[in-house]
């Protein structure tokens, strides 16, 4: 099968339809690198954009308990209340600094009777159980509070709330407000700022989100190169099946006499090769 009438075969649609779903796979995967970026960068904006805003009072940002907006996620609130330190709660598996720990989670009692439940930090796990040898205190009495907004975590699948332990898998807010006779916000909760006044000891504050929108653009990129090789590549075994299906034909045999000249044409001569040699030793 002289020519190029061998790439119309069975075989060839078999390899360029591979290679179809090679680059499709390729380029899903891009878009999805895309997304990724697209992702930070939105939560990059939202840092700039709220975390260092003036704090203002939590029903003007959030007007009912169950509000909340992701555009909001690191606000600023002034909340005003008495801490409810007997019913705080440890949310257990929070790693810091490669660190096992936990957050505490401290419900706030507002002045109109609503409760708003603070993040005061992180505390690390103790040294002979599974919980934290001292948890610092919260403040006693009336508290003024600055907190920076974040919506409440989901359910996760195989993890319980252990009765009488005092500890939570995640910062469930509906499951949390079950626990209280008051009503509770629902929608989002508070990483602690400030504390007026500020307690002796406290946790370990949570710190400022880093501004990273991570090599997701590199990798999109890369998928795409990724994709578009992957047709190199089939342009490559196609000439060369091409070279041997007509290794019989003149101007074949012409061509692959012009490739050997060039290739022997840049090969280093025994000479060159030899000093080569002794340079590298």
């Amino acid at each position: 099968m002289r020519g190029w009438r061998f790439a119309l075969s069975r075989r060839w649609a078999g390899y360029l339809a591979l290679t179809v779903a090679f680059a499709v796979v390729c380029s899903l995967l891009g878009a999805w690198q895309f997304t990724r970026r697209a992702e930070a960068r939105t939560e990059i904006d939202r840092i700039d954009a709220n975390y260092d805003a003036r704090p203002m009072p939590v029903a003007d940002v959030l007007p009912t308990l169950g509000a909340f907006d992701a555009g909001q996620k690191w606000t600023p609130v002034l909340l005003e209340g008495i801490y409810l330190s007997d019913a705080e709660l440890l949310v257990r598996n929070r790693p810091l600094a490669g660190r096992p720990g936990f957050e505490v989670l401290t419900p706030l009692l507002l002045e109109d009777g609503t409760v708003f439940i603070v993040d005061r930090g992180w505390v690390p796990t103790g040294s002979r159980q599974d919980a934290p040898d001292v948890v610092p205190p919260a403040p006693e009495g009336p508290v003024t509070v600055v907190a920076r907004l974040k919506g409440g975590e989901t359910v996760l699948p195989g993890r319980s709330t252990v009765e009488g332990s005092g500890q939570i898998p995640t910062v469930h807010l509906p499951q949390v407000a079950g626990m209280l006779d008051n009503p509770v916000y629902t929608g989002a909760y508070g990483l602690v700022a400030s504390e007026d006044p500020a307690p002796e000891s406290a946790p370990v504050a949570a710190g400022k989100p880093v501004r990273d929108e991570g090599p997701h653009l590199s990798y999109a990129l890369q998928w795409f190169v990724f994709a578009l090789l992957g047709f190199v590549g089939l342009g490559w075994a196609l000439r060369q099946e091409y070279r041997v299906v007509n290794a019989d034909d003149p101007d074949e045999r012409e061509r692959s006499d012009e490739r050997a000249r060039r290739r022997a044409a840049r090969a280093p001569s025994d000479s060159e090769a030899e000093d080569a040699l002794l340079d590298s030793r």
